[in-house]
């Protein structure tokens, strides 16, 4: 039987660390939404060397694990004086790994865009700039949902590496309970469960807008 009695005498440990998570993965969504979005248009950008900067960024950082990209930030910036607080330092880890996946992820959708969007759109007197943001970029965010939505819903999964680095989020506050009550399963499972509060209802969320996609087509 599982011991309920820890989940109520720990309730805000749990909690602290639900909302850490919940906080460190929205700062990362949105992070990396926004750099994904430039990687992904340094990606097909016409200029050499922006290509060449998105190209390696993208194979760079998806082709490590994501712990070393988290160390980088908190046990390699400190050799150069710069010194993060580990939930700052697990957040940007997080952001700049997801930022290389959702790159590659709108890349594919605006590759997907018919090519005559573009010069009908430069024809008619946009800048590549503007044809980009006003054209294609919307265009492609629409298709892209979906699969955004699943890099989304890996991010919030993949937040507890935080706990490796004490970033105060569910995992670190359930080695911290489990270190105290010398329990694990009990308090695992309910570290399972919180999770499955974030992560459940986004799953849904793209369910429905790939249903809702797929039937305006």
């Amino acid at each position: 039987m599982i011991d309920f009695s820890i989940l109520f005498e720990h309730w805000d440990m749990f909690i602290e660390g639900f909302w850490n998570t919940v906080q460190a993965s929205l700062l990362a969504l949105v992070g990396s939404l926004a750099l994904g979005t430039l990687f992904a248009i340094f990606r097909i950008s016409p200029i050499r060397p922006l290509n060449w900067i998105g190209t390696a960024y993208v194979e760079f950082v998806r082709n490590i694990p994501l712990i070393l990209v988290v160390f980088l930030f908190f046990v390699g910036l400190p050799a150069l004086g710069i010194v993060l607080a580990p939930f700052v330092a697990g957040t940007l880890g997080l952001t700049v790994y997801t930022a290389a996946f959702i790159a590659e992820t709108i890349r594919a959708g605006i590759q997907a865009i018919p090519k005559g969007q573009m010069e009908a759109a430069r024809s008619s007197g946009l800048t590549y700039n503007q044809a980009m943001r006003y054209i294609i970029l919307p265009q492609a965010i629409k298709v892209v949902i979906p699969p955004m939505g699943n890099q989304f819903i890996n991010l919030v999964k993949n937040s507890s590496v935080l706990g490796v680095i004490a970033g105060l989020d569910l995992m670190y506050f359930g080695d911290l309970i489990s270190a105290d009550t010398f329990v694990t399963f009990d308090v695992y499972i309910f570290v399972a469960v919180f999770y499955l509060i974030l992560t459940l209802p986004l799953s849904l969320l793209v369910g429905y807008l790939e249903r809702r996609l797929a039937g305006s087509r």
